[in-house]
């Protein structure tokens, strides 16, 4: 039988992980924050709670997992499509709670694009609720910013 083994995610983990990434359907990937760079800036702001899944010598799994002091967001959760249906996504991200759990975070959110079908039933499946929060977000960048604070003259 396979061993499954599950340990926190260092930025030496990146290039396998990016490219599981990239084989996800309904996942969302961005230049601006999932390079190299940004993904080590995250882990090293949350050194404990990130996850990758082991098996058969490769990465089957991972979730970004950080808080902000106060709630903690899963981003990037998969497992890769001939792994799944395997306990691994439960097991990933029951570790995350317990990591949360850890630092005193009581609440975990996430956001799953409407289109990710298999992600959408995972969640419901393993008893997570959608919230009816709306989700906003703006790009810093000094364009946006001039644009949103106005241009002194």
């Amino acid at each position: 039988m396979d061993q499954l083994s599950i340990r926190p995610m260092t930025i030496g983990d990146y290039e396998e992980v990016r490219a599981l990434w990239m084989t996800i359907r309904g996942f969302g990937i961005r230049a601006l924050d999932d390079s190299r760079e940004d993904i080590e800036r995250f882990i090293l702001r949350n050194p404990t709670t990130s996850v990758v899944a082991r098996m058969n010598g490769r990465i089957v799994g991972s979730i970004l997992c950080g808080s902000d002091g106060r709630q903690g967001s899963l981003y990037h959760v998969c497992v890769a499509k001939e792994y799944r249906r395997r306990h691994i996504g439960t097991q990933m991200v029951g570790w995350c709670m317990h990591q949360l759990r850890a630092l005193g975070i009581n609440k975990v959110a996430l956001i799953a694009f409407p289109s990710n079908d298999a992600g959408n039933a995972f969640w419901k499946q393993i008893g997570w609720r959608q919230s009816d929060v709306n989700y906003y977000e703006f790009v810093l960048n000094e364009k946006n910013i001039t644009r949103f604070i106005g241009e002194e003259g």
